[in-house]
C-alpha cells in the first residue's frame, strides 16, 4: 500500500506540473513525457558520474567505462520508469529482455558509436557522452512509451491508475480512523449496559363523576 501511495504521490505531481507549463507546452507534452525526463536526468547524473570515476580515475578504455557506467543507470532507469512513471503492470521476465534489446541498440547506436565518433574527432568524452545522450533520450522514450511499457493502454490511464490508487488509500485511511474510533482504548473498562427501565404505569383517567 506505501508504494501505491508513493505511485500515487508521483504521477499527481506530474500532471500537476505538466498541466501548469506555459507557452502550450500542457497540450503537448504528456505526464509521462516529464517523469521520464525526471527520472532519466537523474540517472544520467549516475552515469556521468561513473564514467567519471572509470575512466576519469580508474583509467579504465572509453568503450569499457561507458559500458558499465550505462549499464547501471540503464537498469535504475528500467526500475524507476517501470514502477513511478509508466506504472507498468507486465510480467517482468517478458518485458526485461524487450528492454534488454532496446538498450542494446540504443548503445550500439549512441552511447558507444556517437561517444567514441565524437571522442575520435577530439571532443571531450564527457561532453561527447552528452551529445550522445541529447539523442539517445528521444529514441529511448519513443521505445519505452511504445514498445517496452506498451501494456500502458494510453496517455491518460496513469492518471486513472493514480486516481483510484489514491482513492484506496484514502479508503484505507478512513476505515483505520473508524477503526480507531470505535475500539476502546487499551486498558479501558467495558462498561456494562445500562439495565432498561421499566415503564411508568399509566395514570387513571378521571371522568366527570369523578370531578363531581
Amino acid at each position: 500500500m506505501e508504494t501505491m501511495a508513493h505511485r500515487a504521490r508521483y504521477a499527481a505531481a506530474m500532471t500537476a506540473i505538466t498541466r501548469r507549463l506555459p507557452f502550450g507546452l500542457s497540450a503537448v507534452i504528456e505526464p509521462n513525457m516529464l517523469g521520464y525526463l525526471l527520472i532519466n536526468l537523474c540517472t544520467f547524473g549516475i552515469d556521468l558520474a561513473l564514467l567519471g570515476l572509470f575512466h576519469g580515475k580508474e583509467r579504465l578504455p572509453i568503450p569499457v567505462a561507458v559500458t558499465l557506467s550505462y549499464g547501471t543507470a540503464s537498469l535504475i532507469s528500467y526500475v524507476c520508469n517501470r514502477m513511478f512513471n509508466f506504472r507498468s503492470h507486465a510480467e517482468v521476465g517478458r518485458q526485461l529482455p524487450v528492454f534488454v534489446a532496446v538498450s542494446a541498440s540504443n548503445y550500439l547506436i549512441f552511447v558507444l558509436g556517437l561517444t567514441d565518433l565524437l571522442s575520435a574527432v577530439g571532443v571531450y568524452y564527457e561532453l561527447a557522452r552528452i551529445l550522445a545522450a541529447c539523442c539517445e533520450g528521444v529514441y529511448l522514450y519513443c521505445m519505452m512509451r511504445w514498445v517496452v511499457f506498451r501494456d500502458v493502454a494510453g496517455p491518460d490511464s496513469g492518471d486513472a491508475e493514480a486516481e483510484s490508487t489514491g482513492d484506496a488509500v484514502r479508503a484505507a485511511g478512513a476505515e483505520s480512523a473508524t477503526e480507531s474510533v470505535s475500539e476502546p482504548p487499551a486498558g479501558a473498562t467495558a462498561q456494562p449496559p445500562k439495565p432498561a427501565q421499566p415503564p411508568k404505569p399509566a395514570q387513571p383517567t378521571r371522568g366527570p363523576a369523578d370531578r363531581a
